[in-house]
This record gives C-alpha cells, structure tokens and sequence, in this order.
C-alpha cells in the first residue's frame, strides 16, 4: 500500500479574520513527492467543523466574492442556534454544508489536474480558531 498511497497533514496559520487561503502550491509541492509522476487522485480534507475546501480562481477578487457571499448567506448575528465563541459563530458550524470539508482531484502524470484559473483553497470564516489542520491525501 505504501507504493499506491501517501499523506500529509499541513499545519495553516488562518489567523483572525475570515480568509480564503490558496494551498495549491503546497498541494504541487506534496504531489511531487507522493505521486512521482503517477496518475492517481489527491483528497484534500479539512479535520474541522467551521472550515471547508474550495476550488476557485484566487487573486482576481473571487476570493474576497466568495467570503462577501458567504457573509450574505450566513450572517454573523444572534440567529444561530449554537452559540459558543464570539457572536454569531453559529454561523460558522453551517459553512460546511455550503462549502464541504473536502475534496477530490486528479492527478495527472504526477501533476494537479487544474483549470487555468483554479486554484485549491482553504475557506475559514471562523476568527476563533486561527490554527487549521488540513490532510493531503494520494492514491495512485
């Protein structure tokens, strides 16, 4: 199993402001030891309950669109049933539903099957918790 699988875990400094962080170079850069030039697939999982993994494009203001969406969608105000942390964090605990803890992607040739402009990102809108986890995971 040790030739056909391979997994990482990444330690990610989110801070304490609702961010889109891009982990695709740390993605490339785990591939090109995992997947040595191999076709397979890379799973990106989040091990939280407030953070989730997109692929959008970053840079051109998508990013910024898609935190400014999410504010619109789950609004950080006393409406939550869950109430621990700072106001409104119920919110929070809601996100996954909309952006998933995970994901699935090609790899090609040992190489990340993006579109031009994706990119793979960790969603975080939750401020009480700054430090996130997230496993990269290659099966050949």
């Amino acid at each position: 199993m040790a030739d056909t699988f391979s997994t990482h875990v990444l330690n990610v400094t989110t801070g304490s402001r609702e961010t889109v962080t891009d982990l695709t170079s740390a993605c490339e850069d785990f591939l090109a030891q995992a997947a040595r030039g191999r076709d397979g697939l890379l799973n990106i999982f989040v091990p939280h309950a407030t953070a989730g993994v997109a692929v959008l494009e970053t840079g051109a203001g998508s990013d910024d669109d898609l935190l400014a969406a999410l504010r619109t969608l789950l609004p950080s105000d006393d409406r939550w049933q869950h109430r621990h942390g700072t106001p409104g964090h119920g919110r929070d605990h809601v996100l996954p539903a909309l952006v998933p803890p995970h994901a699935t992607l090609p790899v090609v040739g040992g190489r990340l099957e993006l579109g031009t402009w994706q990119s793979v990102c960790l969603v975080d809108t939750n401020v009480d918790n700054p430090e996130r986890k997230v496993r990269l995971s290659f099966l050949a």
